[in-house]
């Protein structure tokens, strides 16, 4: 095996292998990974085997001197190619451990890819990461639907839906990404005194560049924006990247409606909608609230593992 640092001139190679891999998704694109490369120092990798055919990818970036799989992304670990068998992947990791101990890094935090984002069966790295004695060091939750196999609403999730449905709600796809993200800022700052991760102008670069997969869903009364979904859409996979709800909205349930919408109608041929986590403080933390919003519509636990490996474990 053989590991080779990312370089521009390499962007064509990588995102083709991006495409091809069994458990691909847009954010490793190198257009996505690339938009906020000014907040990490990337220093992501290329693994190829010992006939020079590349094997897998790291999206990574440096921190001191750490490699972390990466930061800028919900998620990371390999990308691995669709053929690639299970002795070929632990001797990927293996390669990875020299790669630290030969760059003096003292570890890389491992980011697993959640099972829901996996065209086919994917777990060897999950094997491999047993096998070089990686250390478990965080766990988030997050909630998600089988929309095949959908538990059924919670009665106070009926409730809030059917109220939201009579009150005349309009539920449609939104262009008008200026005013979207107005509101969704707005919200934001009264609930928690914070900003969104993306900039407005951002997010419109990204949508501008991956319009198929990242969609603004509005739900209006009186032509008025009152609640909105950000949509990541990945195959079989949908995620709910951003939520709102304005006061008008609360009281009247838009975003339950929004996303009954969402869930019932636009996304009802799709495998998987996720919410994302409900934990705070690296995952020790769970907001009962927020997790019992999203279990009411049938949601149900699927973990972010990270992972610490270390140069030389085994």
């Amino acid at each position: 095996m053989f590991v080779k640092k990312y370089q521009n001139e390499d962007s064509i190679i990588w995102n083709e292998f991006v495409s091809l891999a069994k458990n691909s998704h847009f954010f490793f694109l190198r257009k996505y990974m690339d938009y906020h490369s000014s907040r990490f120092i990337d220093h992501s990798l290329m693994i190829y085997d010992d006939k020079n055919s590349l094997i897998a990818l790291l999206p990574a970036n440096i921190s001191g001197n750490q490699l972390i799989s990466h930061q800028g992304l919900t998620f990371g670990g390999l990308l691995i190619k669709a053929s690639a068998k299970q002795n070929e992947i632990l001797s990927v990791f293996k390669a990875l451990q020299d790669y630290l101990s030969a760059n003096k890094l003292t570890s890389l935090t491992y980011k697993r890819m959640p099972y829901i984002y996996h065209e086919m069966p994917c777990d060897e790295d999950l094997y491999a990461l047993f096998r070089v004695n990686a250390k478990l060091i965080r766990r988030d939750v997050s909630s998600t639907i089988k929309l095949e196999k959908q538990i059924k609403y919670s009665k106070g999730r009926k409730w809030i839906v059917k109220k939201a449905s009579e009150s005349g709600m309009i539920y449609q796809e939104s262009t008008d990404i200026n005013s979207f993200w107005s509101n969704l800022t707005a919200v934001l700052q009264r609930v928690h005194g914070v900003n969104p991760v993306h900039t407005v102008d951002e997010i419109k670069y990204l949508h501008e560049t991956f319009p198929k997969n990242i969609k603004f869903y509005t739900a209006t009364l009186n032509n008025e924006e009152v609640s909105g979904a950000v949509i990541f859409e990945v195959g079989n996979t949908v995620h709910t990247q951003y939520l709102f709800n304005s006061e008008l909205g609360r009281q009247v349930g838009a975003l339950d409606g929004l996303i009954d919408y969402l869930v019932k109608n636009t996304y009802a041929d799709r495998a998987y909608f996720d919410f994302g986590i409900s934990n705070e403080d690296q995952g020790r933390v769970l907001n009962e609230g927020l997790i019992s919003q999203k279990e009411g519509f049938g949601a149900r636990a699927v973990v972010h593992d990270f992972y610490e490996i270390y140069p030389g474990c085994e």
